[in-house]
């Protein structure tokens, strides 16, 4: 009977892991360059006790990994000088091994390329340092102020994506090895969210009810068990 309790609370936490998966997309809906996560799961079996009874195997589920859809987002127009968005399989490299294709770029207060969140935009000569004036950014990422480039935003690709850490809102860390990118940059763009807003409103709802079902497959049990204690109490 208990191992009945705890094969449905094994998928229950699974869907409640999915289910705050399913919210993190939601919220990030229209983050630009946010990248769709997703779970996978996996089913096992645990070996009965030796000198048991007890015969049958549990079939317990797992989480087995997370996995980010890469797929590249729709881009839409800002106008915005400072904004650009990524054609192409790659990433905008950022200090510290990380690495994103958010693209709404910031001028620090001392003057350098940031993200959207402060962290410096590596060039071919590292941390880009802007004059002060009217920006440009081409097609290959070269960087113009005022007509005069300074640098280059180093667009990259990694060797693996395998062991890509998420640190929100649409930036990676990845010790991978780095190599050339084929990209080309639009200036005046950004790219959307991947995330498909009704496809994740209906495996919310899908969600929700299987936890619900395994939530009452436990109440079940639950109240048989209490049933035969208080039974076996009264012989």
């Amino acid at each position: 009977m208990y191992k009945g309790i705890y094969i449905a609370l094994s998928g229950a936490v699974l869907k409640q892991l999915q289910m705050d998966s399913v919210t993190e997309n939601l919220s990030n809906s229209n983050t630009p360059g946010y990248k769709k996560e997703g779970l996978s799961f996996r089913d096992y079996l645990i070996n009965p006790p030796v000198n048991t009874l007890e015969q049958e195997e549990r079939d317990l589920s797992t989480l087995s990994g997370e996995r980010t859809d890469m797929v590249q987002g729709n881009v839409f127009k800002t106008s915005n000088p400072m904004d650009i968005s990524i054609e192409g399989q790659g990433f905008i490299a950022l200090e510290g091994n990380r690495y994103t294709r958010r693209g709404d770029l910031k001028r620090s207060s001392d003057d350098f390329l940031t993200s959207f969140n402060g962290i410096k935009v590596l060039g071919e000569k590292g941390p880009i340092k802007l004059p002060k004036g009217s920006i440009r950014i081409g097609s290959h990422g070269g960087v113009y102020v005022n007509g005069q480039q300074v640098d280059t935003i180093k667009l990259v690709d990694l060797s693996s994506q395998t062991g890509m850490m998420r640190m929100g809102s649409g930036i990676f860390y990845s010790k991978a090895a780095v190599v050339s990118s084929g990209a080309t940059v639009k200036q005046g763009y950004l790219e959307a969210s991947n995330v498909d807003v009704v496809k994740e409103m209906v495996g919310m709802i899908d969600t929700e009810r299987e936890f619900e079902t395994f939530q009452k497959t436990i109440q079940t049990f639950d109240a048989a068990a209490s049933k035969v204690v208080n039974d076996m109490a009264q012989i």
